[in-house]
């Protein structure tokens, strides 16, 4: 018989343990919503109804929180149709949270918590989708199980539009976004220059300190129907120069498109809404972005005394899933369900990785594993030198990198000429155990 000593084990015989864990699993999202989160959620509940190894399944109502609050949906009751339509579903569908666990050196209530919810549903699988604080996170989870002596595998599902997570070539949700924000710009081109009169367009596009999506605008442009102009995080925004590249657009037939990361900031450190007045800040410490395109709208504006256009992009480019890539929707239902089988191998304590492959010139991914404490709360920057000359737009480097992303077409079914969206029961789990 195989026998622990002394808090010592060998690799063999703690893979052993591992790999013959029979219990619950359970998945939380966190962060903010994708267009192909669910697709993820949909991989790792149709996987996991595979293994006998697992006992029942559970999806934590609005992430951590939901553990927290031992408010567990029970997938086992969910019709397998519906579960089925997560794949083409945008947004949490069982909900999303910000939420920060605390060191746990400093306060482990949240942690002696969750420990208490897992035994008490002998969870032995948990998975955690979402970006950089959800790493960190599932990294917190995973080791304090370790500590604590609970056999529970930690396996981190990478989700961001930002594309910023580290030790992964890119991320899921950020290929649809991308080509929800190129088709955009495509359309909003086309729009701009139908009058015979000046007109500027500032779009301003989500991302904090990476600048990935702004970037994506830059596929339009490309295609010859995009901005003149992209201002990404990477580079210190100068309101001079800015002036002086618009003008320079300008002067060549009065029309201007420009798209600009709504997390540039000035030599100074500043966000350009920051600069004229304060920021509110959320449950992460991180600064509530938005306002950028209206500012530069209004300086713009004023300079050339012309029709000037403000446009947030806001929300829409991260749940439009009628413009999904179906590389996007693939690879994140993928990540899930690779996400359960290596979770059954015995494995702990990672995050699904993606691996760019080129197979006689075409693109194709495969899935790795990284260390959860080298993705948590690291940031994934667009290389300088994808950037062009100016620091006013993106070189083919980048084209190249981003093109494979967002092919292919994965709509949702329609239903009466709209789409049709899964319908989870979202039945809580009996908590009289």
């Amino acid at each position: 018989m195989l026998t622990k000593e002394k808090g010592v084990c060998t690799k063999f015989v703690q893979e052993f343990f591992m790999k013959n864990l029979k219990g619950a699993c359970i998945l939380g999202q966190s962060g903010g919503p994708t267009s192909v989160i669910n697709a993820s959620a949909c991989g790792v509940f149709l996987e996991a109804l595979k293994h006998d190894l697992i006992t029942d399944i559970y999806g934590a109502s609005h992430g951590i929180r939901g553990i927290l609050n031992e408010e567990l949906i029970d997938i086992r009751q969910e019709n397998i149709e519906e579960l089925e339509l997560l794949k083409t579903t945008p947004s949490s569908s069982i909900g999303s949270v910000r939420y920060k666990l605390k060191d746990p050196s400093i306060d482990d209530t949240d942690y002696k918590r969750i420990l208490e919810v897992f035994k008490k549903y002998n969870i032995r699988y948990f998975f955690y989708n979402g970006g950089n604080d959800s790493m960190d996170t599932c990294n917190k989870i995973s080791k304090f199980m370790q500590k604590s002596g609970y056999e529970c595998n930690c396996i981190g599902i990478p989700k961001t539009i930002d594309n910023d997570l580290v030790m992964t070539d890119h991320t899921p949700g950020f290929g649809s976004a991308a080509k929800y924000i190129a088709t955009t710009m495509m359309e909003l081109s086309q729009d701009a220059c139908v009058y015979d009169t000046p007109m500027i367009c500032v779009c301003e596009i989500m991302g904090r300190n990476a600048g990935w999506l702004t970037a994506a605008s830059a596929l339009a442009t490309y295609k010859g129907f995009g901005p003149d102009l992209i201002y990404l995080p990477e580079v210190v925004f100068d309101f001079d120069k800015f002036i002086n590249d618009v003008e320079e657009c300008y002067k060549k037939n009065q029309k201007v498109l420009i798209a600009v990361s709504e997390g540039v900031k000035t030599k100074d450190g500043k966000y350009i809404p920051e600069a004229l007045g304060e920021m509110a800040k959320d449950s992460f410490g991180h600064a509530q972005l938005g306002g950028t395109a209206q500012i530069l709208a209004d300086k713009l504006k004023n300079h050339f005394k012309c029709k000037v256009r403000a446009i947030e992009f806001n929300l829409m480019q991260r749940c439009a899933q009628h413009l999904a890539s179906q590389v996007d929707v693939n690879e994140a239902f993928n990540a899930g369900s690779m996400a359960v089988k290596y979770s059954l191998d015995g494995i702990t304590d990672k995050m699904v990785s993606f691996k760019r492959v080129l197979v006689d010139g075409k693109y194709t991914c495969e899935y790795e594993l990284v260390d959860l404490s080298l993705v948590a709360n690291d940031e994934k920057k667009v290389p300088l030198e994808w950037i062009n000359e100016n620091k006013n737009g993106l070189n083919e480097k980048f084209i190249a990198y981003a093109m494979p992303l967002i092919q292919g077409d994965m709509k949702a079914p329609l239903e009466d000429g709209l789409p049709r969206f899964a319908k989870l029961k979202k039945i809580l789990a009996n908590t009289n155990r």
